[in-house]
């Protein structure tokens, strides 16, 4: 009995390990970026939501842009709504965005990017797990208290 306590104590131990280590390599990866001129599209995954691409139904990936006020330096907003937020800046101009934000047990890098859509008025944004399947609605959930901030803070 003892024998089989400490193979399975061992053995938690090492998928705990191998978790952590997983979360190292996330962090070692980098946002997917622009693809001509657009944000990238959501992988066959349920762990990323876009909303750049509206006809993307599979696994519940479109998600609404965040409409612009008028005289609102949006990227300037979004910067400070998403510092707010915890995450960290990794690149911005004047029109994209890309940012990291951590989960909180396993540290597992998230990336969210935002584009400035000047022509149509909105900002439009992309939620994405580095890594594993599934995210339990986290990206979804993150763009939508984006979302809640940034309109708050937009109309200060």
């Amino acid at each position: 009995m003892k024998k089989i306590l400490l193979i399975l104590a061992l053995f938690s131990v090492a998928i705990i390990l191998l978790t952590f280590a997983y979360s190292l390599f996330t962090r070692s990866q980098s946002a997917a970026g622009l693809v001509d001129g657009k944000l990238t599209p959501c992988l066959d995954s349920p762990n990323c939501v876009c909303s750049e691409f509206p006809e993307d139904t599979a696994h519940d990936h479109a998600i609404e842009p965040i409409q612009l006020p008028e005289g609102v330096d949006g990227m300037a907003v979004m910067t400070s709504v998403i510092e707010d937020l915890g995450g960290t800046i990794q690149t911005s101009d004047e029109t994209y965005l890309a940012a990291t934000f951590r989960t909180k047990f396993f540290r597992f890098t998230d990336d969210v990017e935002v584009r400035l859509d000047a022509e149509a008025g909105v900002l439009h944004i992309r939620s994405a797990s580095r890594a594993g399947y599934g995210d339990m609605g986290l990206n979804r959930e993150r763009v939508e208290k984006i979302r809640a901030a940034f309109a708050e803070k937009a109309a200060r």
